[in-house]
């Protein structure tokens, strides 16, 4: 079984860049901020939750994209250790959403001490929902995953086999296939988890 959410495109990237913005502190430490922008802009365009994106969605480009994470920025703003636990990214989109008069979506999250069968079945829960999923990931042991640590990026598809199942990541402006059970098992204590969204 294989879900991949019609995701969106700016000028050729596939979704976000935070390597676009200008702001330093952003461009260092806003990926929580962005995977807010991100699912926004894929509610606005997919589920006709268009008071989410403060643009014309017709003009969507870089410098939209740019503005639109400078009005996000005060919701999740990057500091010394990250957003590094999921209530804080709770309260910063919960607060997002209230400013846009959104009443419908729930967030909630969902820890990475919980165990991966777990977690596999919340993924695909959401993404059958088709709803993407912002994701935390901490330290990990292994080095093939350093590009992802103490990072958030969307998970936005899957696939499943016999007891594996593949996600799809979205970070700056790419996406790339992961094993989700290698990604949850991050050798560490510390945890990340990922954010879940019900309408």
């Amino acid at each position: 079984m294989r879900k991949e959410l019609p995701y969106f495109q700016i000028e050729g990237a596939y979704g976000g860049n935070q390597d676009w913005l200008k702001d330093p502190m952003m461009k260092l430490g806003g990926c929580a901020a962005l995977t807010v922008c991100d699912t926004s802009i894929y509610l606005a365009l997919h589920q006709n939750k268009t008071h989410l994106f403060p643009f014309a969605l017709d003009q969507l480009n870089k410098e939209a994209y740019i503005q639109f994470s400078k009005k996000m920025k005060p919701y999740l703003a990057p500091r010394i250790r990250g957003i590094d636990r999921l209530e804080i990214y709770i309260e910063g989109m919960e607060k997002y959403l209230k400013d846009t008069g959104d009443k419908e979506i729930k967030v909630t999250g969902f820890a990475g001490e919980s165990n991966v069968e777990d977690a596999m079945k919340v993924v695909k829960k959401q993404i059958d929902m088709e709803i993407p999923i912002p994701y935390l990931l901490l330290k990990h042991k292994k080095k093939s995953m350093d590009f992802f640590t103490w990072h958030w990026f969307l998970l936005v598809g899957y696939e499943e086999f016999d007891d594996e199942m593949m996600v799809k990541a979205a970070t700056y402006g790419a996406y790339h296939w992961l094993s989700l059970r290698e990604l949850w098992d991050t050798g560490y204590k510390e945890k990340g988890g990922m954010i879940l969204l019900n309408k």
